[in-house]
């Protein structure tokens, strides 16, 4: 199959063009700088240089593919995340971005799009389990997000296939937000919001990059990717401190996701997320379950950097 990936040079992106190489499929990657280009064609895939909010430059590159994955994204730096301004750049991605590409494989004839999202756009659940049918309540530093999914299902209405991925949060040893948590849990803090009994669902870098490949056999429609057993974020810290092996951290009061606006309001749900519907739709696994087995990997990499 010809892939056109967006996104190709980020900490998902990166893992996933080996993988569609070594599938066997052709793949054009966009890399914004030539550094960049060089390692994607160093992977095995055509190295493209576009401005992706130029219409008429996405069209030409996508032309011919049958297929377009977007993992285009700008998040901030943890340190910036409560800046004012700090996801207006993201937003622009997700609602410009994501349009073009939509537009340029329907005129393209592409059969298949997908689209990265956000799983922790649900509302705070408890201690319920959260699938695709839930109602979302994004909050207003993510609200762009449902304008992604939106060009996902303009895609399916046009009579192909759009799939769209609700990650949950990353983690990994290339992760800017992981060697924060790292050093936050060092000095005995948990830098979290929200009530410790609150449930996290995460997803290691390399289980998202295989959900990717898996989603390009799935039927149109929504899927949570999500490990297998979200944790109470008491466990999450503490897991993580074990594997540094330090002291559990001590948490925040509550109060301050007040204080972190709709970020912090955003992070404190708790939001116990099923995977079910991609397993069963692909058969995909994670290969890590939980934060239990992946901090011990993740800190142990980061350590021997």
């Amino acid at each position: 199959m010809r892939i056109f990936v967006a996104g190709a040079t980020g900490v998902i992106g990166r893992r996933l063009v080996p993988l569609l190489v070594e599938a066997g499929h052709e793949v054009t990657a966009v890399g914004r700088t030539a550094e960049k280009r060089e390692l994607l064609a160093r992977q095995g895939a055509t190295a493209v240089g576009i401005d992706l909010f130029d219409a008429n430059a996405v069209r030409a590159a996508v032309a011919r593919h049958e297929a377009v994955i977007n993992l285009a994204t700008s998040i901030p730096p943890s340190s910036r995340a409560l800046w004012p301004g700090a996801w207006r750049e993201n937003d622009r991605v997700r609602r410009v971005v994501s349009s073009n590409l939509v537009d340029a494989a329907i005129a393209a004839g592409a059969r298949r799009f997908v689209q990265e999202s956000f799983a922790p756009i649900y509302a705070d659940r408890g201690d319920a389990w959260i699938d695709e049918s839930t109602p979302v309540r994004p909050a207003r530093y993510n609200q762009s997000v449902l304008h992604a999914e939106a060009a996902a299902e303009r895609f399916t209405r046009s009579g192909a296939v759009g799939i769209v991925l609700r990650f949950a949060f990353f983690y990994g040893p290339d992760s800017d937000f992981a060697v924060d948590m790292i050093r936050y849990v060092r000095k005995g803090w948990a830098p979290a919001f929200g009530e410790p009994s609150g449930f996290v669902s995460s997803v290691t870098h390399d289980d998202a990059a295989t959900a990717v490949v898996a989603a390009l056999d799935v039927p149109a429609g929504v899927y949570n990717v999500v490990d297998d057993e979200p944790v109470r974020r008491r466990e999450f810290y503490d897991s993580l401190a074990a594997a540094l092996g330090v002291r559990p951290p001590k948490f925040p009061p509550a109060w301050l996701k007040r204080v972190a606006g709709s970020l912090g309001e955003t992070l404190a749900r708790s939001q116990r997320i099923s995977n079910r519907k991609l397993r069963d739709a692909s058969g995909w696994r994670p290969a890590t379950p939980s934060v239990r087995e992946g901090w011990a990997r993740v800190a142990g990499e980061i350590a021997g950097g």
